[in-house]
């Protein structure tokens, strides 16, 4: 790897055509007069790295809006526990309490794994996927806890509905759906540049779930013990039908508003926030609604209708990190036109065989954690492009660009000393 000399950037009346790969996938439509060349040396000076003109670039700190809420989603959290522990305790009884604590992690462990694999090629700060999950596990419940009453006696009488039916395939997917999505609103409005795509939505949505079917096990989990005259059996049977039939099903259902709310995003449009919100609910509320229809016929139901729902949503992640790594890619390539990065450094950093190879030969010199860190730096650096294009608060935009160009160099530099 070297350092390159930009060739000098072309002149603004000059218009500018976009390469014919200018979108690769459908994650990354950008409009014809939006698109500009990559920052060229009328931009950016040329230089070695870690060489000062991005000194004057001030460092990034963490927004205020992250702060904030971070901040406000622990205070949620911490006055949720109020009410959601002594209700969890008063069903389950301390020793439903433990038992279903310690069964509900087993389903929690294989969410927060899918999480970790849809998000290996970016991370989200650990910070907003704490908040999350506080959201999901606490805040969502109280939430739902605090306005189902209310909900029932305004929509059961309408509904023509005996209270049961009502409670199971209305008033649960419509409260349930609602609560934990507002956290995914809260995450797009306080922290935007951190949720600007389909996989960002998909990621906070799971993790979102994946907090709130933890809490849900316990309840039913722990009361499956407190309530029964063969705790053995009927505990096995709810952790058989929850626990390793449907640990997914939360996070399904969740993730297709985050990711309406992410293809909105994409588009890095705040006024599309409150319509992808109410639009990414619809399919969350009827697939939560038809799970929990399902009667006497449950296996049928689930093998002819459940699994292919649950297959679909492998299928749609999968998509979503092919086109991703194809984003990603394009975008760095437009870099190395620009003389940023050589051909063989655009697939070292933007494709799984050239990271995996590059990170061999890192560990083999001692480092893996410099390399690992430019190429998830490189990876923000392909996003924050595809911000500039999206045509909308383009100089901020441009400015996060000089920073993180900054930064992938002075990772460069520490990889190769």
């Amino acid at each position: 790897m070297t350092s390159f000399d930009p060739p000098p950037a072309r002149p603004s009346s000059v218009p500018v055509r976009p390469p014919q790969q200018a979108n690769p996938s459908w994650m990354g439509q950008i409009r014809p007069q939006h698109y500009r060349p990559a920052p060229g040396d009328g931009q950016l000076q040329s230089r070695p790295a870690l060489a000062p003109p991005y000194s004057a670039v001030p460092a990034p700190r963490t927004s205020a809006g992250v702060v904030a809420l971070v901040l406000g989603g622990g205070v949620l959290a911490f006055v949720s526990l109020f009410l959601v522990l002594p209700y969890l305790l008063g069903n389950t009884g301390p020793g439903g309490f433990v038992i279903g604590f310690v069964a509900s992690l087993l389903p929690l462990t294989s969410v927060l794994l899918a999480v970790r694999f849809i998000d290996r090629w970016e991370p989200e700060p650990r910070r907003l996927l704490f908040f999350a999950f506080g959201w999901g596990a606490l805040v969502s419940i109280a939430v739902v806890m605090l306005i189902e009453p209310f909900f029932s006696a305004a929509a059961g009488p309408a509904s023509g509905l005996d209270y049961t039916t009502f409670a199971v395939t209305v008033q649960a997917p419509v409260v349930e759906e609602f609560s934990k999505s507002l956290g995914l609103v809260l995450l797009l409005v306080f922290a935007r540049k951190h949720f600007d795509g389909p996989v960002d939505g998909v990621v906070f949505a799971f993790t979102v779930a994946g907090g709130f079917a933890f809490t849900e096990n316990i309840l039913y989990f722990g009361r499956a013990i407190a309530e029964s005259s063969n705790p053995g059996t009927d505990l096995f049977v709810v952790f058989f039908l929850r626990g390793v039939m449907s640990p997914f099903a939360h996070a399904i259902f969740t993730g297709t508003t985050g990711l309406i709310l992410g293809m909105a995003a994409r588009r890095w449009n705040k006024a599309l926030t409150l319509p992808a919100f109410a639009l990414g609910l619809v399919p969350a509320m009827l697939l939560h609604s038809g799970w929990n229809s399902m009667g006497q016929d449950f296996l049928a139901q689930y093998i002819l209708v459940q699994v292919p729902i649950f297959l679909l949503a492998v299928l749609v992640v999968v998509l979503l990190r092919v086109a991703e790594r194809r984003l990603t890619r394009q975008r760095l390539q437009e870099y190395a036109a620009a003389g940023w990065f050589s051909s063989q450094e655009v697939a070292m950093l933007a494709t799984p065989a050239g990271r995996r190879a590059a990170l061999r030969w890192a560990r083999s010199i001692g480092r893996a954690r410099p390399m690992k860190a430019l190429q998830q730096a490189a990876t923000r650096l392909a996003l924050i492009r595809q911000r500039v294009l999206s045509g909308r608060d383009v100089p901020a935009h441009q400015q996060d660009e000089q920073r993180q160009l900054g930064e992938v160099l002075s990772l460069r530099d520490a990889v190769l000393r």
